[in-house]
């Protein structure tokens, strides 16, 4: 994307977790007029870490908030000149969906809800929320899911996301809010929290642990490296339409086995630390997603090869073992009070 001078002050919401924190620094390069407010509530998934590399960046900075907690929202939108408001924040793992949905009601929808109303208040020129194709459901062999494809969501963490999106597009409808959805495909990339399939597999082959892999490895799923859903939300931001839905997707599926083998022949890892387990209950069969409509109306396609993306988040997870030994003993969730506790962080101005 060329740089084009740009002064508008962007909320992200969920900025500390994977796809957020990416999504930052994509923005903060693309476009040198940007301000970015980092909103995220630190839960297990959102890492500070993440964002070290733009924290002395002045147009960047973080406050950290709950989205379903009304006086934390006001806070953040408070004198703040909030101009697009971009919601990544979300419970994400359908495991722990199955084992308590709580989270995800309060989170995905009743948070969502809180944000659509403060950025009405707030008069914001763009909303665009992050969701996801499993909202869809499951797909037989052949096919792809469209923007019309009917709501069919099969876990709660899907269905939570099915329940922001309706309401996304009720404020659309009802309000004229200019409010639009996006739904990707499943991402990798670097950073991403070792519960999803790809970063566990390779924190775990790296130490020669198991791969665990549900049923018999033949659920199939497209991928899209992080890179270019950034470029694909950034092109929601400025080029779609209010009340519209976009699909996302990176054009490469693959069932889980074999890009469990993938992973391991780039390692140089045995096939030997695959470990078939228990289907997980809901679990969908395949997801593929038709983005034909961002390529007609904005021109935008995948740029990263799978198998390109694949040695790219290889070669991170390699040279970072100290971020991946952080997750997994839980230290970098001190990385706050280390950094940020005699920090005033949450003034309204930039520096």
């Amino acid at each position: 994307m060329s740089k084009t001078p740009d002064n508008r002050t962007v909320l992200v919401a969920g900025g500390a977790g994977f796809i957020g924190s990416n999504f930052i620094r994509y923005v903060l390069d693309a476009e040198p007029g940007v301000r970015v407010v980092n909103f995220d509530r630190l839960t297990y998934a959102g890492n500070l870490q993440n964002n070290e590399d733009v924290e002395t960046n002045p147009r960047y900075r973080f406050v950290r908030g709950d989205i379903a907690a009304e006086p934390d929202v006001a806070g953040v939108f408070a004198g703040a000149g909030i101009d697009v408001v971009v919601n990544f924040a979300a419970e994400t793992h359908v495991d722990r969906s199955i084992e308590d949905a709580a989270p995800f009601v309060r989170t995905n929808v009743q948070g969502t809800a809180c944000l659509l109303a403060h950025s009405r208040r707030a008069g914001v020129s763009r909303y665009v929320q992050i969701s996801t194709d499993e909202v869809y459901g499951s797909l037989g062999e052949d096919g792809a899911f469209a923007e019309d494809t009917p709501l069919h969501p099969n876990n709660p963490y899907a269905a939570t996301k099915a329940g922001a999106d309706l309401l996304v597009l009720a404020e659309a409808r009802t309000h004229g809010a200019p409010a639009l959805i996006t739904r990707c495909s499943n991402n990798y990339g670097p950073m991403q929290f070792p519960e999803k399939f790809v970063p566990l597999m390779l924190a775990n082959a790296m130490e020669d642990r198991p791969i665990p892999v549900y049923g018999d490895g033949s659920n199939r799923r497209e991928w899209i490296y992080v890179d270019d859903h950034s470029r694909g939300v950034w092109d929601a931001v400025n080029k779609g339409r209010p009340g519209e839905v976009y699909n996302i997707g990176g054009g490469q599926e693959t069932a889980n086995i074999e890009l469990a083998r993938m992973v391991l022949a780039e390692l140089g890892k045995p096939e030997t630390l695959i470990e078939f387990v228990a289907d997980r209950p809901g679990h969908d069969r395949r997801y593929a997603i038709d983005c034909s409509k961002i390529e007609r109306e904005w021109g935008w396609a995948a740029r990263t090869g799978f198998a390109d993306g694949i040695r790219a988040t290889i070669d991170w997870y390699r040279t970072h073992p100290e971020w991946v030994r952080g997750v997994r003993d839980q230290s970098y969730r001190s990385y706050y009070e280390r950094h940020y506790t005699h920090r005033d962080r949450t003034l309204t101005s930039f520096r």
